[in-house]
Order: structure tokens, then C-alpha cells, then sequence
């Protein structure tokens, strides 16, 4: 009967009980090794990773090289993949800040503002997928689009003007609106 290391099973029933990787006894590397591969070890920072807003902009930059090329179906399927990661980035991003509220302002302000540069960037790919949709001549696509776009931004945002001018250019709403001078 071959031998159970208790050692390696502490970090598995650690992890198995919800505990952090940072109790846990560091792996052994060289101190150099380490540094030479900070960017290794924080994929999140890197342009290739999809969950990031670098990649969620890579994904927004192959839609406009499809709709310049008249590739719609692509767009669609870049907007919505963009759509996607910009989503869940602002939902994990806001559920950081809630649980670092009263704990840490810094972090808190500071989760707080990446969730809504994420959403930002979620309502301009909603917004540009509404108009794909609509030059598609689907604009039954585009009103559901359109409307989420303006609860999230509000009428009075630039994006949220532009796509409530969008619905009465596609004569879903009658009347126009103006937006307020403040």
C-alpha cells in the first residue's frame, strides 16, 4: 500500500474548504524566476486574456474591421462575445467593490470605478450591435438593445440620446426627445 503525503493533501482540503491559496506554503521558485514572470503570474493584465477589458476591446476592434468589411454576421458575433466579457467583468468588478464596502474605501472606489468603465464599454457594444442589427434590416433586434442601453446609460447620457434617437428613427417611440441643458 503505497504511502499518503499529508503534506499535499493540507493545500487540496484547504482549498476544498474555501481557505486562500495566500495561507497556504509558498511553491518553491527562485526569487528572479519570479520577477522575470510577474507577468505569468498576473494573466488578467495581459492583452491576450478574453476576461479583461483589453480583451473585450480586441473583440469590439474585429466587429468594426467586420462591419468596415461588410461582414455582419462576424460584427454580430464580436458585439455579442464583446458584450459578454464586458458584462461579466462590471459583475465581477462591482461584486469585488460590495465586499470590500466599509472594509476598504480604496478598493472599494477603486472595483467600483472598473465596474463602470466595464459597463460603459458593455452599452457601447450593445449600442453598436443594435445598429449592426439595424443595418442587418433586423430592427426588432435592435429595440430590446436600444432600451437596455438607456436604462443602464439614462436618457440623458450621450449613448443613451443616441439610442433613444435611434427608436424614433425606427418609429418604435413617437416622440422625439431633447435633451436638457444644464
Amino acid at each position: 500500500m503505497k504511502a499518503i503525503n499529508i503534506h499535499r493533501l493540507i493545500p487540496l482540503a484547504s482549498l476544498a474548504m474555501g481557505c486562500s491559496l495566500a495561507i497556504m506554503p509558498p511553491i518553491s521558485a527562485q526569487p528572479e524566476a519570479v520577477q522575470q514572470n510577474l507577468s505569468e503570474l498576473r494573466p488578467f493584465t495581459q492583452s491576450d486574456s478574453i476576461l479583461s477589458m483589453a480583451g473585450g476591446s480586441a473583440l469590439m476592434d474585429q466587429a468594426i474591421a467586420a462591419i468596415s468589411a461588410k461582414d455582419y454576421d462576424t460584427a454580430v458575433n464580436r458585439l455579442k462575445e464583446a458584450r459578454q466579457v464586458f458584462n461579466q467583468l462590471s459583475n465581477f468588478h462591482i461584486e469585488l467593490a460590495n465586499s470590500f464596502q466599509g472594509l476598504d474605501n480604496s478598493v472599494y472606489d477603486a472595483e467600483r470605478e472598473s465596474a463602470i468603465a466595464a459597463g460603459d464599454m458593455r452599452d457601447t457594444a450593445t449600442y453598436r450591435l443594435a445598429l449592426v442589427h439595424r443595418i442587418q434590416g433586423q430592427p426588432e433586434l435592435s429595440v430590446p438593445l436600444l432600451i437596455q442601453v438607456i436604462r443602464s446609460q439614462s436618457p440623458v447620457s450621450d449613448l443613451g440620446g443616441k439610442s433613444y434617437q435611434q427608436l424614433f428613427e425606427l418609429g418604435f417611440v413617437n416622440r422625439e426627445f431633447e435633451q436638457p441643458q444644464f
